[in-house]
């Protein structure tokens, strides 16, 4: 055998080897073999198995995953929340009304409990102040670079690196059997987008969320879509029913929630035929993440813990089912 084909055989042989490592590879090693798991498991070889009565075909395999609170961490405060703080603040000397007009003015002397809580609509006011009046190309730039540093304020971490691990790999699972997976969201479609696909693997297009006012105009001597500092569509409860019909045309037969505010989704989804796979993911794990649920300001899950036992929905304990929370930190070289 020549030295050529030597060096062939030898790397088939490691080719064939990694292969093998794998395709043998447990799926959603970050799970416990629990009901939850094992739930999943079963949901995605019934719909994929041809001979299965429950059969679904790869266009309407369709699964939906609510954002903040399923996919990454969302205490103790929204992450593009924070984002709007710090825009609010990097604003701020072009803006010296805001010295003594709330909630501007109370958060920039450092009180953001304060500035939250100044009304019912201080939340907006601070959002729509930092993620309006420029065009979409430049707020696309500027959440791109903010969330390439940006760390949690508790963890200390990347905000790229609070994600769960678990669910990465469940998006992963469904992909490769052939699921289009979409995040529909209460936060911000435009926020979200920038970096979905990095972090996610799911594109922007692929991303239903709350939109502001935008129109086609001239800005800055260009033609661009200019962002409004007004509300066009809240994407949470009902709404996210209205946005999948809209966005998506078929109704999911998945879909991943945390709160309340994705009830609706996941009963949307459960009344279909067929079989469909409703998961509510609880926070249970003090230790290694928040406990929260019913009594939480962030993330309330009350109503949705009593309609996921009337209508039979998974609940995943995060404590209880998850090996791990988050993805192995990043190692500086």
């Amino acid at each position: 055998m020549t030295h050529t084909l030597l060096s062939n055989a030898f790397l088939l042989a490691i080719t064939l080897q990694s292969f093998g490592a794998i395709a043998s590879q447990e799926p959603l090693p970050s799970w416990h073999n629990t009901q939850s798991k094992q739930t999943i498991m079963a949901f995605v070889k019934e719909v994929t198995n041809p001979n299965s009565t429950n059969f679904v075909k790869k266009s309407e395999r369709i699964a939906t995953f609510d954002n903040d609170g399923t996919l990454w961490a969302e205490q103790p405060i929204y992450t593009q929340l924070l984002f709007a703080i710090e825009r609010i603040v990097a604003l701020a000397p072009s803006h010296p009304e805001w010295q003594n007009k709330e909630p501007f003015a109370s958060l920039l002397k450092g009180d953001i409990p304060g500035a939250l809580t100044q009304s019912k609509t201080a939340v907006n006011d601070i959002v729509m102040a930092a993620n309006t009046g420029m065009d979409n190309e430049t707020y696309h730039a500027l959440v791109s670079q903010w969330i390439k540093t940006a760390k949690h304020p508790v963890t200390q971490r990347p905000f790229t690196n609070m994600v769960y691990q678990p669910m990465l790999e469940l998006i992963r699972l469904l992909q490769q059997n052939g699921f289009k997976t979409y995040i529909v969201s209460g936060g911000g479609i435009a926020f979200i987008r920038a970096w979905s696909e990095s972090v996610y693997g799911i594109p922007s297009e692929q991303i239903i969320g709350s939109t502001v006012k935008r129109t086609y105009a001239l800005h800055n001597n260009k033609m661009v879509i200019v962002r409004h500092p007004e509300m066009d569509f809240y994407n949470n409860n009902s709404h996210k029913v209205i946005a999948i019909n809209t966005h998506i045309g078929r109704r999911p037969i998945a879909a991943f929630g945390n709160s309340d505010g994705d009830m609706h989704m996941l009963e949307y989804v459960s009344k279909g035929k067929g079989a469909r796979l409703s998961m509510l993911i609880h926070h249970t794990d003090k230790k290694r993440e928040w406990a929260y649920d019913r009594q939480s300001e962030i993330g309330k899950l009350d109503k949705g813990l009593d309609k996921a036992a009337e209508n039979k929905w998974t609940i995943v304990d995060m404590r209880k089912d998850w090996k791990v929370i988050y993805p192995e930190p990043i190692k500086p070289n």
